[in-house]
């Protein structure tokens, strides 16, 4: 059986603070705000996230992707990150392809957000620069520009095409 996408893809990140996060998300990052809900404990256990109630937020990126940031009511200790990204099991993180990332970063550090590879972006690859950093809650989000987003495009068409 083949995924069937009726819509396109959310990601759910869990937060500590959903407050701060959601700032972070729509007015640093510049996502929209699309909803907000109340997820009661009895609904939220049987779905698996959570012992008690939560909140989930939806945001929506300039592309159509969307973001879900869900706090459980009481909220669970803080986990201490590890020192290099894939040193943590079942390790995730976000990728926003970005036409700017010097201002991205100059911004990010203007509102004290953390960056795990320095302030300075790295060329993994020829035309293609990346910069790791965290979120509020410690999640990873990695920035990449491509000089020539049309190698970007490339790639997706000659696994589609």
């Amino acid at each position: 059986m083949t995924l069937k996408m009726t819509a396109p893809l959310e990601v759910g990140i869990a937060c500590r603070d959903l407050g701060r996060s959601r700032h972070f998300y729509e007015h640093i990052l510049g996502l929209t705000f699309i909803s907000e809900h109340k997820v009661p404990a009895d609904k939220a256990a049987q779905s698996g996230l959570s012992g008690g109630g939560y909140t989930v937020v939806r945001l929506q990126t300039s592309n159509g992707e969307r973001i879900k940031l869900l706090a459980p009511d009481t909220a669970p200790p803080a986990a201490v990150p590890a020192t290099f990204i894939l040193d943590k099991p079942n390790a995730a993180y976000l990728t926003f392809i970005i036409e700017d990332i010097h201002g991205a970063i100059a911004r990010l550090l203007q509102e004290g957000t953390a960056f795990i590879s320095g302030e300075t972006p790295v060329e993994v690859r020829p035309g293609v620069h990346l910069s790791f950093c965290r979120d509020p809650d410690g999640n990873v989000l990695e920035l990449v520009q491509y000089e020539d987003i049309s190698s970007y495009r490339t790639d997706l068409q000659q696994r589609n095409g």
